[in-house]
C-alpha cells in the first residue's frame, strides 16, 4: 500500500474538513491509503501541556509517520499570512529526518483555510512549502486543468487547496473547495504511486 500522510492543525474545524476531503481523493487511487494525523497546540505557558492522545479526532503525528509515508500533505490555518505555531513547532522537530534524508524525493503538498478571502492563503501555502523543500520533498500543487480552480469564488489556488471560513467560521466547505481537495489528494497519491514504482 502507498501511504499518504495528511498532517494538519485545525483550531475551528475547517482545515480538518479539508484534510478529510483530501483523504477521499487519496482513497480513490488503487492501493493507496490516507493516514490522518494532527499536532498538539503550543502555549506560551510552559506549564501547559496537551494529553498524550487527543480527546477526539486524528492521533498526534510522530516523526515515524513522516519517515514511513510515501507522500505528505501539510495543512494549517493562516495566522498572519503564515502557518499556525503548532505546525511550525512540529516541523521544527524534523531535524533528525533532514539529517537522515528521510523525506528526499517524497511528493508533498500543502493546504490552508482563512477567515477572509484575502487573508493570506497563498503566503501561508508558500511558507509551508519552504520546510518541505529543505527536507527534500518534491512539491505537488493543483494544475489549471482542474475546472474548479478557475470557477471558485472562495478558496482554491494552484499552490494547494484552500477554504474561506468567514470570520465566525460559519462558511461550509463548498463544492469547488471540496472538489479541489479531492483532486489534490488523488494527484498526490498518483504521484507517490508512480515514484514508488
Amino acid at each position: 500500500m502507498i501511504k499518504i500522510l495528511i498532517l494538519y492543525f485545525s483550531r475551528h474545524g475547517s482545515v480538518k474538513e479539508l484534510a478529510q476531503h483530501i483523504a477521499r481523493g487519496v482513497a480513490s487511487v488503487p492501493d493507496c491509503e490516507a493516514v490522518l494525523r494532527t499536532v498538539p497546540t503550543v502555549s506560551p505557558n510552559t506549564q501547559a501541556s496537551e494529553p498524550a492522545i487527543p480527546e477526539s479526532g486524528a492521533p498526534y503525528a510522530t516523526l515515524e509517520d513522516l519517515k514511513t509515508c510515501d507522500g505528505l500533505a501539510v495543512g494549517s490555518p493562516t495566522h498572519f499570512g503564515n502557518m499556525a505555531a503548532p505546525m511550525k513547532y512540529f516541523l521544527d522537530t524534523t531535524t533528525p529526518l533532514w539529517l537522515a534524508g528521510s523525506l528526499i524525493n517524497k511528493p508533498a503538498g500543502v493546504f490552508s483555510a482563512t477567515a477572509s478571502l484575502h487573508g493570506g492563503q497563498e503566503t501561508t501555502l508558500l511558507t509551508m512549502m519552504v520546510p518541505l523543500l529543505h527536507l527534500g520533498c518534491m512539491i505537488v500543487g493543483l494544475p489549471y486543468s482542474e475546472p474548479a480552480l478557475t470557477a471558485t469564488k472562495t478558496g482554491g489556488t494552484p499552490y494547494g487547496p484552500t477554504h474561506v471560513s468567514g470570520h465566525d467560521h460559519q462558511n461550509l466547505v463548498d463544492d469547488h473547495e471540496a472538489g479541489l481537495c479531492v483532486a489534490f489528494g488523488k494527484r498526490l497519491a498518483q504521484t507517490a504511486a508512480k515514484m514508488k514504482g
